[in-house]
């Protein structure tokens, strides 16, 4: 112990846990050396070099090594076991593979790709976690290569670790608070099976949610694969010290190998039984991913596995936060069936070592699990909100009986997390993700456009809730571009101006285009990729996205840790903290065919009151009638700061340039409109001078 490679002076241990096993051979190839190249297999003797479940060896040597491992089995007869002994394995507990550049082919199950390397110390500067309140977060979603792998994006090293450092300015003054990394754990982007209908090329797996391993990255992210590490430890470091924390999405629900037809790379030759979900009749997986295979997630030595994992990238990564990929699973006993209180849930929030970090769930599986809200009571548990993502887009797609849901997720989503005790920042709100159309598809298409996935367009969700404002995709006629613009900056002031905890995705805020494609997994092109020349073109729109992260930022109404209280009912609450309207003051609709929102927030202890008003038809405007002011303000007025129809730069200012709207006054909000009213104290006027 512990499991994987341990290097002292002058010996390495090995540690490997198998429990059906039968015989293990311990692959190693020395890098330098004598035996430079030449590879031994050295054959445990069970007698020696196994307790209980575990296989072990001290190898004495102070060269570089990979290693890796043939396990056999002798039941056959069990249909669980997969031992492949011709494959050599990847040990789970394994650090580092041997480097690779992106796209070239793996070896995996060919030699040796476990790496043990000297060590290296690395000067962390003093770094120590941010612990950024989750009402001042505001997360920023990203594919590290994708962002800027496109010729446009000006760094010094384009799709990589280093390309995010030189892109930190950037994020500093867009205003986010943390990123959340798509994979980076290593996986085989070439394992993809399906080819670009147009050229025949192989395409590759761009997005990672295919791991070979849990604690190795991925060397092709890095500008020097052979350094992957280090450069890792200074992007997390120079992100830190810009006051940005780093949450990694990590994948414990499945993994690369896919189902029996896939490549046998570490799980499956080393125990099949114990780290799948697997039919002991017919030994087929149980696949609850939708990606072959199942983890067996609540299994002692797999919760040991993830656990060590995550311990690792907070202790020696320094990260600071994890989404975990169709975390439902984590729900999943042995046999597929969701269990009450599943051991990996609560081991993860109870950890000693994780108890500073974000812990992020999305609360679903692909085969129907949808747990929003119920995932877990503890109040460490936050969740993709994919309730507000729908609601909300139901919303601005003029769909009908929409706004009584619209009014839930802009006040926090209690009827999702208050009956568990729980509060508005366990919502982790979002409108688009990696995953589906971008912001700017999501207004431009009704349909899904994955051609070029290879697939036929099978791919890929059906139910987008989408509409394309009256033109499938480009080109479109100017009068379809307005309303496009508008809806999305109606949709960016929702997501940042609602409860709960606000995430965008990497270029939503200058309008990126995946060309309607929503399943952009295999799109290692400008399809994948960040267009930067667009934060120039639609700079307007990149303008608007800032001003609202800022006004999120400068007034706490945007920000509650607590729900709003209930309206009292004895005549003493006249204005509460939060009410609504639908055309005129205090007289609601929440009725199916009510197309019409006004929402006002009143917080005694900011210093300025909020109204925000929405229209979701896509063809009537919305005449409002302005309600007055609470009494606390008889010396403000309303100001109006966002128009999402107004032509840039009309469409957001500060109160003291917004124009001054009278309570009483009618104010007509255009389709696919938001208008937001901020109170603002009128300067005194200054007295007459008194006449002798």
């Amino acid at each position: 112990m512990p499991f994987g490679p341990r290097r002292a002076d002058g010996w390495v241990n090995f540690s490997l846990f198998s429990r059906h096993a039968t015989a293990v051979t311990l692959v190693i190839r020395e890098l330098d050396g004598p035996r430079r190249g030449k590879i031994q297999e050295i054959r445990l003797d069970p007698t020696l070099h196994r307790s209980g479940d575990i296989w072990h060896a001290r190898v004495h040597t102070d060269h570089r090594l990979c290693y890796g491992y043939r396990l056999e089995g002798s039941d056959q007869a069990n249909a669980a076991q997969t031992f492949s002994p011709g494959q050599i394995l990847i040990d789970p507990y394994c650090r580092h593979l041997a480097p690779r550049p992106w796209g070239h082919a793996s070896p995996v199950g060919a030699e040796p790709l476990c790496l043990i390397d000297t060590e290296s110390s690395f000067d962390w500067q003093g770094d120590r976690p941010l612990r950024t309140p989750l009402a001042d977060t505001v997360i920023y979603e990203l594919h590290v290569r994708g962002f800027t792998r496109h010729k446009t994006s000006q760094v010094s090293a384009p799709g990589t670790f280093q390309g995010v450092i030189d892109k930190i300015d950037y994020l500093c003054s867009l205003g986010v608070t943390a990123v959340e990394f798509l994979p980076v754990t290593a996986w085989d982007e070439t394992d993809n099976r399906f080819f670009d209908p147009d050229s025949g090329a192989r395409l590759l797996n761009l997005w990672g949610y295919n791991p070979l391993t849990f604690f190795a990255l991925h060397g092709g992210l890095a500008a020097k694969p052979q350094a992957a590490m280090d450069e890792f430890k200074t992007m997390v470091r120079s992100l830190h010290q810009a006051g940005i924390e780093v949450i990694l999405d990590m994948v414990f629900n499945h993994t690369g190998e896919s189902d029996l037809a896939g490549v046998t790379s570490s799980f499956r030759g080393i125990d099949n039984q114990v780290y799948y979900l697997v039919d002991p009749n017919n030994g087929e997986y149980l696949n609850f991913s939708g990606c072959g295979n199942t983890l067996n997630c609540n299994h002692p030595v797999v919760r040991r596995l993830i656990i060590d994992a995550l311990r690792y990238w907070v202790q020696e990564m320094h990260v600071d936060g994890f989404r975990f990929d169709l975390a439902a699973i984590f729900s999943r006993g042995r046999n597929g069936v969701v269990l009450t209180e599943a051991p990996l849930i609560e081991e993860i929030a109870e950890d000693p070592v994780l108890r500073d970090t974000k812990i992020i769930a999305e609360a679903w599986d692909a085969s129907g699990l949808y747990q929003v809200g119920s995932f877990s009571s503890d109040p460490r548990w936050l969740e993709w909100n994919g309730r507000f993502r729908d609601d909300v887009r139901r919303f601005f797609a003029g769909l009908p009986d929409s706004v009584s849901t619209l009014a839930s997720r802009l006040a926090g989503s209690s009827d999702l997390y208050g009956t568990s005790g729980r509060g508005p920042l366990n919502s982790i709100n979002f409108v688009t993700s990696h995953d589906g159309f971008t912001l700017y598809d999501l207004v431009s298409y009704d349909h899904k456009h994955n051609q070029r996935n290879g697939e036929q367009n099978r791919d890929g969700e059906v139910h987008n809730l989408s509409w394309n404002s009256g033109h499938e995709g480009d080109p479109a006629a100017e009068d379809i571009l307005v309303l496009r613009r508008r809806r999305m900056r109606s949709l960016i002031g929702v997501l940042l101006l609602s409860q709960g905890v606000p995430m965008l995705t990497a270029g939503d805020e200058f309008g990126r285009t995946q060309q309607g494609n929503n399943n952009s997994w295999c799109q290692d092109n400008e399809i994948g990729w960040l267009d930067w020349s667009l934060a120039e073109t639609n700079r307007d729109l990149l303008r608007f996205v800032r001003f609202c992260i800022q006004l999120r930022k400068n007034h706490r109404c945007f920000r509650r840790d607590l729900f709003f209280p209930p309206p009292q009912h004895d005549g003493t609450d006249h204005h509460p903290e939060i009410s609504w309207q639908s055309l005129h003051p205090g007289k609601p609709d929440w009725s199916a065919e009510c197309q019409t929102l006004g929402c006002l927030l009143h917080d005694p202890g900011d210093e300025a009151d909020f109204l925000l008003l929405f229209n979701g038809s896509r063809s009537h405007d919305a005449p409002f009638i302005i309600p007055a002011l609470p009494p606390s303000r008889t010396s403000c007025h309303w100001r109006m700061i966002i128009d999402s129809s107004a032509a840039p730069p009309a469409d957001c200012s500060s109160a003291t340039a917004g124009a001054k709207i009278d309570a009483g006054t009618e104010l007509v909000v255009g389709t696919m409109g938001l208008v937001v009213l901020q109170s603002h104290r009128s300067k005194p006027t200054p007295p007459r001078p008194r006449s002798r």
